[in-house]
């Protein structure tokens, strides 16, 4: 009988080193998804994040045209590896507009000069309330609205040159 007592405790230490091993091997999705996907876009209204670029509103996104709004920040180093991708969709015929996060103007136009300005419209949302509101969990991230200002499609991280044809193709079959 002790033989047997000494065993157990051992057997269940394997067996939960065991169970350990198994989450290690298959962890969890830990992607947060909008809950806006399929739902008319947030209500906002943001200021423009630097000059010369005007800022984005819902009703901007509403105009009958799909758009690929687009989340970053100039401080985001992984949104300088999207930037030729938005410059791509852009001169596929996307129409692509930024939301900037806590960001500074001076710094939104700085990176503009240096990676170039896919977008036709930047609104600045320098708490992050916008962004927050749908559902984003970081930057860069993306989502395609449709013409009446529906989130149809979200995209966590970045934009890859591989991603490019497949979602100009997703913009264009949008109503």
């Amino acid at each position: 009988m002790k033989r047997v007592l000494f065993w157990i405790p051992l057997m269940l230490v394997g067996l939960l080193l065991g169970l350990m091993l198994r989450q290690l091997e298959a962890p969890r999705d830990e992607a947060v998804a909008s809950h806006w996907v399929d739902q008319p876009m947030p209500a906002f209204a943001l200021p423009p994040a630097t000059d010369g670029v005007a800022g984005l509103s819902t009703a901007d996104l509403a105009t009958g045209t799909p758009h690929l709004v687009n989340i970053f920040a100039s401080w985001c180093v992984p949104c300088r590896v999207e930037a030729p991708q938005l410059e791509a969709l852009k001169a596929r015929g996307v129409d692509v507009v930024g939301i900037a996060i806590r960001d500074k103007p001076e710094d939104v136009a700085a990176f503009l000069a240096e990676y170039g300005n896919p977008y036709s419209r930047i609104g600045s949302d320098v708490d992050s309330n916008v962004q927050i509101a749908m559902g984003s969990s970081g930057v860069p991230e993306s989502f395609l609205v449709d013409g009446r200002g529906i989130v149809r499609e979200q995209i966590q991280g970045v934009i890859l040159e591989q991603d490019v044809d497949r979602i100009a193709r997703a913009l264009e079959a949008l109503p």
